[in-house]
């Protein structure tokens, strides 16, 4: 069987009224809020939905291999706001995560530049790759 990609649309339409709907109610008591850990909750949902999309779309070989031809227009084709497609051209991961990127689909891309998952713990936890590594392996952070 022949995997074939999925054609992308040459233009993106208006966000529709289910992509702006709020995911949490009153109940919830609002967004939660972590110092120092990103929440990906509906609102980060919501922002990141087309970054997320492009990422997802990277399933694709030829997908991967367009972005790679052209990484702003392709940015483009999803309708990425300005500060989203330059935190993608400039592998900007902990930005790509504050403008709504999910961790699963920014690790597509990461991927595609030869990284880690361990690469980007590090990048986020301000340690090298090795540092990550071995905090892993010692049964992580305590305390």
């Amino acid at each position: 069987m022949t995997a074939t990609a999925t054609p992308i649309p040459t233009t993106i339409p208006p966000l529709t009224p289910t992509e702006g709907t709020p995911m949490s109610t009153n109940e919830t008591g609002g967004r939660l809020t972590v110092p120092g850990t990103p929440i990906f909750d509906g609102q980060t949902s919501r922002r990141g939905l087309r970054l997320n999309k492009m990422l997802m779309s990277f399933r694709s070989a030829d997908n991967r291999e367009r972005f790679s031809a052209d990484e702003a227009g392709y940015c483009a084709e999803f309708g990425l706001a300005p500060e989203q497609t330059q935190a993608v051209l400039d592998r900007d991961w902990t930005a790509m995560i504050d403008l709504g990127g999910s961790i699963f689909y920014v690790y597509k891309l990461a991927m595609m530049d030869g990284r880690s998952m361990q690469y980007l713990g590090g990048v986020f936890t301000g340690m090298t790759e090795e540092e990550f590594a071995a905090e892993l392996k010692s049964g992580g952070r305590r305390g």
